[in-house]
């Protein structure tokens, strides 16, 4: 009799997991349907936000375009760039202050030199950062995206889009070995760390 009431129990509580499984199994199912819907949702607001990104551009592209065939963007247009950029890329978009130190006036920012004949090739197959790092260690403190141009330009380094100052500002901004510590103006972070010991 013992075995027969251990059975009965056993018995039980099988169907009773057995009818468990059942149920999860099914809200399982619904979850991943569910899964798949929002997967779906997701995928057409990618779609919209590329499109609408792709549209912005080709809006601030043009107006870019037609200020850059007269001179280089200003310092505007870069917090601009460097702003949408900062979103995109779901970054905070906080404007760091300038270091304590003295930077060059702005109204000496220099001007875009843009039919440089290179002097030499050392940033020929170099990135943006990498021959950047470069000129911000031989100089003697922070450089302007259109001096940081020029020179660039004089190492032999080619650029390939409409908008080289915006493009070296976003590439410089996004690493971190560098800092903005100006509109349009970047150095080392290691020297402000080193400045600042």
């Amino acid at each position: 009799m013992p075995d027969e009431n251990l059975l009965s129990t056993l018995e039980q509580g099988l169907r009773h997991s057995r009818a468990t499984r059942s149920r999860l199994a099914s809200r399982l199912a619904d979850l991943e349907a569910e899964a798949e819907r929002v997967r779906t949702e997701l995928n057409e607001m990618d779609a919209i936000i590329s499109q609408t990104e792709a549209a912005m551009f080709r809006i601030l592209s043009s107006s870019f375009s037609v200020h850059s065939s007269h001179s280089a963007p200003s310092d505007i247009e870069i917090e601009v760039a460097l702003r949408r950029d900062a979103v995109r890329n779901n970054q905070p978009v906080a404007y760091q202050q300038p270091a304590p130190r003295a930077h060059a006036p702005r109204e000496n920012i220099p001007p875009l030199r843009p039919n440089v004949e290179p002097t030499n090739d050392r940033f020929f197959e170099r990135t943006i950062p990498q021959a950047t790092a470069v000129l911000l260690r031989e100089s003697s403190g922070p450089l302007h995206v259109n001096e940081i141009y020029n020179r660039l330009l004089d190492g032999g380094f080619q650029f390939t889009g409409q908008n080289p100052t915006i493009s070296i500002a976003v590439s410089l901004n996004r690493n971190r070995r560098f800092r903005k510590v100006a509109p349009g103006t970047f150095d080392l972070t290691i020297r402000d760390a080193a400045q600042a010991s």
